[in-house]
């Protein structure tokens, strides 16, 4: 789920945002850019600094109730763990090859890692933070999407990840609890990438990127039942699902842009211009809101009915900001700053999600 693209880091519409922050937390009247009008959706509060840190990170997983954020060090093959509520880099948990995705189990007290090394999809003891085992899948696992309603994992393995590489990804479906291996979904591609489940259904919707087209997935069967191509854009990797109403929010790498879909059929709904190298997008179902995740600014897309969207903000951030959690208990949405490939240095940002107040217009680009 990375983006090697090769650039210099910049951090200056971070440093002006951070100019008066301490490293765990904002002044209580942090900076704000021109871009960032007062009532924007969301406010930084917070920005941690990890100095040492070198390449790219991936996902986030939280533990709401012990008040633990984790980040998956991609690039430095590492787990990075930090408070939840004060943003405080807790410690950095090695032994891992090429961690992407990651699940936490509060019933177990246990994280599940996907690496695409050969140690495959780890298993982590959430007290002593250490590796206690695997599940055996295809090398080459990415990403990642916990269902629910099923209690089962799907995980993407195999394609541009695997080494040596493969020609095929598969999906495979996975009892996390015990590690046994329920089935496999087979994608005659070498990149697959997000996945998101019906919570009220039977699909699994995939987005098989190199393709260009999202596959409709019967969970029970494991069988392809429609297949979506992706009108206007190519190279679809992040999603999102808004499932009350029936609208799939698919970010695209070719160009980047927002495609909001009728999960119905897969009819192109809206379309937005999305930051570069966008690597996250989330839906906010509590303000029926869009966040995308890339490079120096968060664009946040708002819902006014299932057919209607606008974008109302970019709120900045800084080259590298391309991953993204948002924890509703908290009100909160973190962003990983990653230095790249020419870099050395990234940053955890912590941002509150302020109620909607009617519909803006976001300001230029």
């Amino acid at each position: 789920m990375r983006l090697r693209i090769c650039a210099i880091v910049s951090l200056m519409t971070l440093s002006a945002l951070c100019a008066t922050l301490p490293q765990t937390a904002c002044a209580a009247a942090p900076a704000v850019d021109a871009r960032s009008p007062a009532g924007a959706p969301l406010r930084l509060i917070g920005s941690t600094a990890l100095p040492d840190y070198q390449g790219d990170f991936d996902h986030f997983a939280a533990d709401v109730g012990g008040g633990r954020l984790f980040l998956a060090g991609e690039d430095g093959a590492t787990l990075e763990v930090f408070d939840l509520g004060s943003g405080k880099h807790l410690r950095t948990v090695k032994g891992f090859d090429q961690p992407h995705a990651i699940l936490y189990l509060p019933d177990l007290n246990r994280l599940i890692v996907t690496d695409s090394g050969a140690g495959m999809t780890r298993i982590v003891d959430g007290a002593s933070y250490r590796v206690i085992g695997s599940i055996p899948l295809t090398v080459g696992a990415d990403s990642m999407r916990y269902d629910p309603s099923r209690r089962h994992l799907y995980v993407v393995t195999g394609g541009k990840n695997a080494e040596p590489r493969m020609t095929q990804t598969i999906v495979s479906e996975v009892d996390p609890r015990t590690g046994r291996r329920v089935g496999d979904v087979r994608f005659d591609t070498d990149f697959t990438e997000a996945m998101a489940a019906e919570q009220r259904g039977h699909r699994l919707f995939v987005n098989v990127t190199g393709k260009s087209t999202l596959a409709v997935v019967d969970k029970a069967t494991r069988q392809v039942i429609a297949n979506w191509p992706i009108h206007g854009a190519e190279l679809n990797a992040p999603m999102a699902f808004d499932e009350t109403h029936q609208r799939l929010f698919v970010g695209t790498r070719k160009p980047f842009k927002l495609l909001v879909l009728d999960a119905v059929n897969g009819n192109t709904i809206a379309t937005f211009d999305a930051p570069q190298r966008t690597n996250e997008v989330i839906f906010d179902e509590v303000n029926q809101r869009i966040y995308l995740a890339g490079d120096n600014y968060l664009g946040v897309i708002q819902q006014k009915d299932p057919g209607h969207y606008q974008e109302i903000a970019r709120v900045p951030t800084a080259r590298g900001a391309k991953t993204a959690l948002l924890v509703p208990a908290r009100h909160c949405l973190y962003v990983a700053v990653s230095p790249g490939e020419s870099g050395a240095g990234g940053r955890l940002l912590r941002f509150d999600v302020l109620p909607g107040t009617g519909v803006k217009t976001p300001a230029a680009k």
